[in-house]
């Protein structure tokens, strides 16, 4: 059993990431903005990019592994191969405000919840 989303799962293009930003649907939670569009794919994806005075790399790379775990065991998040159309999701975090994990999670969790209402 894989423990981690696989590269399929990752946004790694900057053209795909531009196209999200300028076309996406955004929602806010505190410490973080989430960035959504439909990508067309049976599978969801999604990149975490911390702003740039978040901290230090070990920081930066901490946070990231957080976010993509959580993305990881959201219920909601399409299984790969499914029929519904997926959605590619780009998350900006600001520093300060997710401290501890259970926080972070919640968080997270709440504006994901935010994004399958709309």
């Amino acid at each position: 059993m894989r423990r981690s989303l696989t590269k399929t799962q990752i946004i790694r293009k900057k053209d795909e990431i531009d196209r999200i930003f300028k076309q996406g649907k955004r929602f806010s939670c505190e410490g973080m903005r989430l960035i959504s569009l439909n990508n067309g794919l049976n599978y969801d994806r999604i990149i975490v990019i911390p702003v740039r005075h978040f901290g230090s790399s070990v920081e930066r790379n901490k946070i990231r592994r957080r976010i993509k775990e959580i993305f990881r065991t959201w219920d909601g998040r399409l299984i790969e191969g499914s029929s519904d159309s997926g959605i590619d999701i780009v998350l900006v975090v600001y520093p300060g405000k997710v401290s501890d994990f259970s926080l972070l999670e919640s968080n997270m969790k709440s504006i994901l919840v935010r994004l399958n209402r709309k």
